[in-house]
């Protein structure tokens, strides 16, 4: 479905007005030509690649009316009117963001709900704009029923005109990365084109955020691609497609994974066929990030599915229960497939069947808010849409989001940004660093992470410059080591974020595969506070406390440590052994932003709410992987 309401004509609402969208781009061109680069990544910077405006159709139906430009203001520090009319400021700017509307229906629903009433000949869009206007329930019953609609193919004519739906998407495009070129100020902020390829077949997400590397005078040549129909394999040929036209690049970021009924990463091509060396390889060439946590839960790990990890169940309550639309319940068996961890192995297993690893991806995190407002802060949260905005009531209420009814607000995560190690604040950059997975995910805080792999480090390499010599002596996170019959050694630096809270450890996770085609994984506690004190029993690391104030919605940082690092070889590494090494930091517990709203508003938390209101918060960094030297050049891409 790529249906756009076309109902207004000759308007000129959404003209450029006196600005040159041409030069804009040009002046563009060469204030990034004006950046001064490192001459190896020096910097991380903060962003989140998957926010939706008013112009996603669902985001408008559930009544947001902020649009791109609130939302890019929001990004970079200034304060805004939120939808529900209270102020909004983030604590700290963001260094990038992609706006990432709905390709299908692209500003439908606004173009609807702004259209005079008198001009609505159809009964049924007549409708809809009756029910938008009449409050927000009716206006998410509206666009249930659009969505519906175009799911099954029975919209009403008037959406169905192809020529008419690619004028309004364009329409709607073009005017959108004029605006991106306006708010960029390359090494300072960067706005970045892309939007979500929406396929939902049955319900089960397996949306990707499509993401450019490229400014107005590329991506204006082309159109965000229609999701709801098709399989992945027609996003790959509409990428290659772009490539080839303008010389430009894109990738895709697969998103919300564990909402796919194991679906996202299937050990089959996606028409359910034997894997091949040829999808394998397309994959890993097209998606080189995969989204790690959100709003909508968590999908690095399940404790179904490593038992052994007491830390795999962070952001899994009211997520496991079915698909997205809780359209269909979810099975133990499905678990595989929508979970990183397992992805990262079944990788493995594929490569050791094909030659190719598919599932060779880093992690990143983002929000996937629809209210316009990229924030991943606990104590500044403003929810998935805007009836989850602050207010006294969003913890508890219950969120009917299908024909079952099992969510709750405080499932919802104030999760996640991603981490990006560049050599300055460029679309060139931010869009490299992905494509070398040189990234990592966190759930909210901006904890500094470094981790490299190689052969001849030691503790003695914690000098002044051990960063640039980590890069010359092994490879960053997103990188591949040949195993040379030693045991591979990691070192990693974690500093706690500066406005956050002490760390509490870091583990290194280990998966690998045997000759005989078993996957594996286990949980190493390398560095952790307290280590003369906390010491392992049965080999775990004992809990590092909790200084939370329930009542209050604080905490101390009496407990963990402001920084950790460590040089770790595995202990049980075995020659030949083809595997991947990515680190988990976990913070001190801290209160989730169900506990500041409970205290915000003066109200009590049901007793499945307060018994998640606190949390350890993390980070993820993309995996190092060890193994043959790599001979598929799309391996050592």
């Amino acid at each position: 479905m790529a249906a756009v309401i076309v109902l207004i004509a000759g308007a000129g609402w959404w003209l450029f007005g006196r600005d040159n969208p041409e030069a804009t781009a040009r002046q563009v061109a060469n204030a990034e030509a004006s950046v001064e680069l490192t001459p190896y990544p020096q910097q991380v910077l903060w962003g989140d690649t998957h926010l939706h405006t008013d112009n996603s159709i669902d985001a408008f139906g559930f009544g947001t009316r902020l649009g791109p430009e609130a939302a890019l203001r929001f990004a970079r520090g200034e304060k805004v009117t939120a939808t529900s009319g209270m102020e909004a400021q983030i604590a700290r700017p963001l260094d990038f963001l992609v706006i990432a509307d709905h390709s299908d229906g692209l500003g439908a629903t606004r173009r609807l709900y702004d259209a005079p009433r008198i001009a609505i000949q159809d009964p049924t869009l007549l409708k809809w704009h009756d029910m938008m206007h009449e409050s927000p329930e009716q206006s998410q019953r509206a666009i249930g029923e659009l969505i519906t609609a175009a799911s099954n193919g029975t919209l009403p004519e008037a959406l169905r005109d192809p020529e008419n739906q690619e004028k309004a998407t364009r329409t709607i495009w073009t005017k959108h990365l004029a605006t991106l070129d306006k708010f960029y100020d390359p090494g300072t902020f960067t706005p970045i084109a892309g939007y979500e390829w929406t396929l939902m077949p049955g319900g089960n997400n397996l949306h990707r955020v499509v993401m450019y590397r490229d400014g107005y005078d590329k991506t204006s040549k082309t159109l965000p691609f229609p999701g709801l129909d098709g399989q992945v394999d027609g996003l790959f040929d509409y990428m290659d497609a772009y490539e080839e036209a303008t010389g430009g690049r894109v990738l895709a970021i697969p998103h919300n994974s564990n909402l796919s009924n194991g679906l996202m990463f299937e050990l089959t091509t996606p028409d359910g066929g034997p894997m091949t060396a040829e999808y394998a390889r397309k994959r890993a060439q097209r998606e080189p990030v995969v989204e790690a946590t959100q709003i909508k839960g968590d999908s690095e790990s399940h404790p179904f599915l490593s038992p052994n990890d007491e830390f795999a169940n962070f952001g899994d309550v009211g997520w496991e229960i079915g698909n997205l639309s809780l359209t269909e319940a979810k099975e133990d068996s499905q678990l595989a497939g929508e979970y990183l961890r397992e992805a990262l192995k079944r990788g493995l297993s594929i490569e050791q069947q094909t030659g190719v690893n598919p599932y060779k991806f880093g992690m990143i995190g983002s929000t996937d808010s629809h209210t316009s407002l990229a924030t991943a802060d606990e104590d500044n949260f403003f929810g998935k849409h805007t009836g989850n905005e602050p207010n006294g009531e969003r913890a508890n209420a219950p969120q009917n989001l299908g024909t079952r009814v099992g969510r709750f607000g405080w499932h919802y995560l104030a999760s996640g940004y991603a981490a990006v190690w560049a050599k300055g604040n460029t679309r060139a950059e931010i869009f490299d660093a992905m494509m070398r997975r040189e990234v990592y995910a966190t759930t909210g805080p901006r904890m500094v992470v470094r981790f490299f792999g190689g052969y001849d480090f030691s503790d003695n390499d914690f000098t002044a410059d051990w960063v640039e010599n980590a890069y010359t002596k092994g490879v960053p996170m997103g990188g591949e080591l040949s195993d040379n019959g030693s045991a591979p050694q990691f070192i990693v630096s974690a500093l706690k974020d500066p406005d956050g809270a002490h760390l509490d450890r870091v583990q290194i996770v280990k998966g690998w595969i045997t000759a005989d085609g078993a996957l594996r994984e286990k949980v190493f506690d390398v560095v952790w506070s307290d280590m003369d004190s906390r010491r392992p029993v049965g080999g775990k690391v004992p809990g590092v406390g909790d200084t939370v104030d329930r009542a209050a919605a604080t905490y101390t940082n009496d407990i963990g440590a402001p920084e950790l690092q460590t040089v770790w070889a595995d202990p049980e590494y075995s020659e030949g052994q083809n595997a991947f090494y990515y680190v988990r930091v976990l913070e001190i517990p801290t209160p989730r932003w169900t506990l500041f709203d409970a205290v915000r508003f003066g109200f009590e938390l049901s007793a499945e709410a307060l018994a998640d209101s606190v949390s350890q918060e993390r980070a993820y960094t993309s995996p190092i992987w060890v193994g043959p030297p790599a001979t598929d050049a799309t391996q050592e891409s």
